[in-house]
């Protein structure tokens, strides 16, 4: 049977974005990240392979993420280390005005042995006492003497660690650097090939993404958690819903935590800061650090963490919905909340 014309031409523009897509997933990925996956014959299969893209991009982001958050860290302990190291000096020159005090009232004293000053006083019932005070001097001179060496030490020794803090928060920013590098191929490449899809193409695409993430949704609910899981926050919790709906339709970028835009951690991490809790930057970290909690048991406020590397992090706003930075191209958005693979839940305030 001969195909149209117009069904040909269709087919050729499929056929282009699927011999692009073989090309960006071979050159936008470096060996050791190499995707095995084969070239996709379907807008299903390319769909698939989006996905994956974007998924990779996000792990890099959460490394990313993990290793600024780590250079934050070491930058913090480098000035607390510094400004030891200051007060070291300081202690230092102080020491240094002491000692020279107390020199010079030696010298203006003549520095004579106790029984020398004894044998030429003019006043012999005084002698004593001076030669006690004399005494005192030398002593006191020499504990300033030994304080000042050990605040020497304790400068040396404080300079030690800076410099020690200072060399692992370089290698942190190069390891960052090289994420960032990662995190830039993957996401050209995915927009790369959505930028080359028709527009049909694109539609169509979009609508596999919505009836995968409605079917994946109704799976979901059909177990009757909804039923299950709280529909109450705490203060702090609706405050963290608060604030995150506030930045609805602020674009994705990885690495960014506010105010215009943000990466899926930024967001969580930023609504949970401004209703009082510190927690974790990256998902990674959330997932690791904060309790868990059922995913049957979860309230609104509560952190959902998604897929086995816990690389995805959405607060859980009630009702089956959640507010999510999805992906890079898209913007902070409500959605369903079993519309991805769920990991587990967690609570930032679990004593709330």
């Amino acid at each position: 049977m001969r195909r149209s014309p117009r069904a040909h031409g269709q087919g050729h523009r499929t056929a282009a974005a699927f011999t692009l897509l073989c090309a960006l997933t071979a050159t936008a990925q470096s060996p050791a990240l190499a995707a095995p996956d084969p070239v996709p014959t379907t807008l299903e299969g390319v769909r698939a392979q989006l996905d994956a893209l974007y998924h990779q991009a996000e792990v890099a982001t959460g490394k990313y993420d993990a290793a600024d958050e780590k250079a934050r860290a070491q930058q913090k302990k480098v000035d607390v280390l510094n400004g030891q190291v200051r007060q070291a000096g300081q202690r230092q020159a102080r020491l240094t005005q002491l000692l020279g005090a107390a020199a010079r009232a030696q010298y203006r004293g003549g520095g004579l042995p106790a029984e020398l000053q004894f044998a030429l006083s003019s006043h012999p019932e005084h002698a004593l006492d001076d030669a006690a005070l004399t005494q005192q001097a030398q002593q006191a001179t020499q504990q300033r003497l030994t304080v000042l060496e050990s605040a020497r030490e304790e400068l040396r020794k404080r300079t030690d660690e800076a410099t020690a803090e200072l060399d692992g928060l370089r290698a942190s920013r190069r390891a960052m650097d090289q994420h960032r590098d990662t995190i830039e191929k993957r996401i050209d490449a995915a927009r790369a090939l959505e930028a080359r899809l028709q527009k049909k193409e694109r539609q169509r695409l979009a609508a596999l993404e919505k009836q995968a993430a409605d079917k994946a949704q109704a799976q979901w609910v059909g177990t009757g958690i909804l039923d299950r899981v709280g529909t109450e926050g705490s203060a702090a919790g609706r405050k963290a819903i608060a604030y995150a709906t506030q930045q609805l339709g602020k674009p994705y970028v990885w690495g960014a935590e506010g105010p215009d835009s943000f990466d899926c951690s930024g967001l969580t991490s930023q609504a949970w800061l401004h209703a009082g809790v510190v927690i974790p930057r990256t998902s990674e970290e959330q997932w690791a650090r904060l309790p868990h909690v059922p995913v049957d048991k979860m309230r609104p406020g509560d952190l959902v963490i998604y897929f086995s590397d816990a690389s995805h992090v959405a607060l859980y706003i009630g009702s089956g919905k959640i507010i999510s930075a999805p992906r890079p191209g898209r913007f902070v958005y409500v959605s369903p909340a079993g519309s991805m693979q769920i990991l587990g839940v967690v609570r930032p305030d679990p004593d709330a």
